[in-house]
């Protein structure tokens, strides 16, 4: 079997990856281990930038993602008994961010995949890629099948199998682990409020969003290794009430719980994201605290940058921008390594005892709420910085 671009992982790079290849004629074949149902069910983030919504309706893949996402021109920032708002549709004009569940992106791009007759090999196990380092890598998976192509895109996730295909010595590691988790819960619950609410409390951290006009998503910081079992629904819903019930007149609504994880915090990457004909994209390559909402949109940022570089190189043969690729990514990249750590240490209580650190932590809280430059700094961060190709990847 061959295909210009092996694909391993159905996730939304690599989903996202073969349906832009498909608008420019070249063919990919993408390989998951887990099954269909367990992917489109799989539940991550929820908050798409702007940059992530264009390129998702150029790609003929927005329709259900317009008309059921929730657009947002702002968030609040809740602490001190408090609430400020920072304001997107005036520090940012004509950015927003979009609040759609990343399984519904996954759902919509199966399905367009599937309708264009592509490729998509769900439970496909034992996935190895070889020769790597040479200009005919191979796939092999399913006990004895093999997939020839020209290139390899590793879009398989942190604990995917194209990263430690690299060999030793090539990757430098930069990785930060932080010593608290994300407790996150659904639950069929109407919002109790309009946009996000990020809340800074003396007991922790708390996050208040949404998935739709029914469903409510909601998270708590924990000590990392919290067992779920520690948490019974009764107290999920005291201790949110505890850190987000803090300025007048908010009244947080509850509701069953029908959903429930832990997340750890680590900030992660991988340089260069490339090795001979192999690239990899999203979390094989780079992982981000959720804090920043940065995660799913820098996969998407990732595959614009390598579908531009592989429409070069079959259009005229030219290897620049696919040489370039790791360098084009990394920037962008290192940008939303840093705001999502500086999101992380702006709102999370990290040492109890630390009394020095919580009023520098209040102190630059201040500022980001009455300063109107600060604030745009914010803004322009979470929304998502435009691409330097100065548009939509469509067809």
């Amino acid at each position: 079997m061959r295909t210009q671009v092996g694909i391993i992982g159905a996730g939304p790079a690599g989903l996202l990856l073969s349906h832009l290849l498909h608008l420019r004629g070249i063919s990919s074949v993408v390989l998951e281990r887990r099954s269909r149902e367990y992917v489109e069910r799989r539940v991550r983030a929820g908050v798409l930038e702007q940059g992530t919504v264009d390129t998702l309706v150029a790609a003929g893949v927005g329709e259900r993602l317009l008309r059921e996402g929730l657009p947002h021109r702002g968030i609040e920032l809740r602490y001190g008994g408090a609430g400020h708002r920072i304001a997107f549709e005036r520090l940012v004009p004509g950015r927003a961010i979009t609040v759609y569940g990343q399984q519904e992106v996954v759902k919509d791009l199966i399905a367009a995949r599937l309708a264009a007759g592509g490729d998509v090999r769900f439970e496909a196990d034992d996935v190895a890629v070889h020769d790597i380092g040479t200009d005919r890598p191979y796939v092999t998976f399913g006990g004895g099948e093999r997939l020839d192509c020209d290139v390899i895109a590793g879009c398989d996730g942190f604990h995917g199998v194209t990263r430690p295909s690299i060999p030793d010595g090539v990757l430098t590691a930069y990785e930060r682990e932080y010593p608290f988790a994300w407790l996150g819960v659904l639950a069929r619950v109407e919002p109790s409020a309009e946009e996000l609410i990020y809340a800074r409390t003396e007991r922790g951290f708390a996050l208040h969003s949404m998935r739709s006009p029914e469903v409510s998503r909601f998270y708590l910081q924990v000590p990392a290794g919290t067992d779920l079992a520690d948490w019974p629904d009764e107290r999920v819903w005291a201790e949110l009430r505890t850190r987000l019930e803090t300025v007048p007149g908010f009244s947080l609504a509850t509701g069953e719980i029908f959903e429930r994880g832990v997340t750890p915090m680590r900030s992660f990457v991988a340089e260069p994201m490339q090795y001979g004909r192999l690239y990899l994209a999203g979390d094989a390559a780079h992982i981000v605290p959720p804090t920043g909402a940065k995660g799913l949109n820098l996969a998407v940022a990732d595959v614009r940058v390598l579908t531009g570089a592989l429409a070069r190189f079959y259009a005229d043969g030219s290897t620049e921008l696919l040489d370039g690729y790791s360098a084009a990514c990394l920037k962008r990249v290192w940008r939303a390594q840093h705001f999502s750590w500086w999101m992380t240490t702006l709102l999370h209580t990290f040492d109890s005892d630390d009394a020095y650190g919580r009023r520098l932590q209040l102190s630059h809280l201040d500022y980001v709420t009455s300063s109107e430059a600060a604030a745009a700094t914010l803004a322009e961060n979470y929304v998502g910085l435009p691409y330097e190709d100065g548009g939509p990847a469509g067809p």
